[in-house]
């Protein structure tokens, strides 16, 4: 959706023709591969997630997170949220630590996994709250999110976008955001960060990438294209309608986050020893 969305809009601002080509298989790094390998005239880029960072140091992949791609920017945010049944007695998520530290392992948390961000999030929680959490992957969010409705997990943490209309019926209860500031669509909602746990923050992101070497020029024209077309007003609306937050951060300073969160992902990696 969001690959077509902005698609659409730059081909209908700057001319050219962009075509989407979905290349799914084995959590994303098939199509990850495919642009690693491709001319790197700026013909053909790539949108991914957080998994870019993370399949690498989980398995064998064709390709280096850091070195294999030119990142072009930060497109949008897909806050993580933590989430209970209506029915269940957390309110909070201090109510939800306490009870994990009285009863350790009792406490069940489902997401889409594992190795994913929200499996990592899972384990920089228990680690910042000093709990004992039972991870419960599945297949994807909205899997997860049946389960805690039907009542067979306690917990869900998930992206906010298939969370939204059960928060907004009342059928779940959110406890925190794992993002690094309050998200629009929750404005009284806290975040992990401040319930107590400084620095948590795990940032469910998608970014716009180009093969190595790609020319700057290209590149910079890139950046300008799709950051524009991320202001336009109905795009940001469309945006807003799947729970996506425009960033837009771009060039040295996306690189930057890049190199910051793998090698945060890669420490709570070897820690929980996922994958192994």
């Amino acid at each position: 959706m969001l690959a077509r969305l902005l698609a659409e809009r730059v081909g209908r601002a700057e001319g050219p023709a962009v075509v989407i080509e979905n290349r799914p298989g084995a959590g994303s790094v098939i199509g990850t591969e495919a642009v690693a390998r491709a001319v790197p005239d700026g013909n053909t880029l790539l949108i991914n997630a957080p998994y870019l960072l993370i399949a690498p140091q989980v398995k064998k992949v064709g390709y280096d997170p850091l070195t294999s791609f030119e990142p072009i920017c930060y497109l949008v945010s897909s806050p993580g949220v933590i989430v209970v049944n209506r029915d269940s007695p957390y309110r909070t998520l201090a109510d939800f630590v306490a009870a994990a530290r009285a009863e350790p392992g009792k406490l069940t948390m489902a997401s889409v996994g594992p190795a994913t961000a929200q499996h990592i999030g899972l384990e920089m929680l228990k680690r910042a709250a000093g709990v004992d959490l039972t991870y419960v992957p599945f297949a994807g969010g909205s899997p997860a999110i049946n389960a805690l409705l039907g009542g067979h997990v306690t917990s869900v943490f998930a992206e906010y976008a298939p969370l939204a209309e059960h928060l907004k019926a009342g059928t779940l209860r959110a406890l925190a955001t794992s993002a690094p500031r309050r998200i629009e669509p929750l404005p009284d909602l806290p975040t992990v960060a401040e319930v107590g746990y400084a620095g948590y923050e795990v940032d469910l992101w998608w970014g716009l990438f180009a093969p190595a070497n790609t020319p700057k020029t290209a590149v910079a024209q890139l950046a300008n294209w799709f950051s524009a077309a991320m202001q336009v007003a109905d795009v940001k609306t469309k945006l807003a309608a799947q729970g996506f937050s425009p960033v837009a951060m771009c060039g040295a300073e996306f690189a930057a986050l890049l190199r910051k969160q793998y090698d945060t992902y890669g420490r709570v990696i070897r820690e929980a020893k996922i994958g192994e």
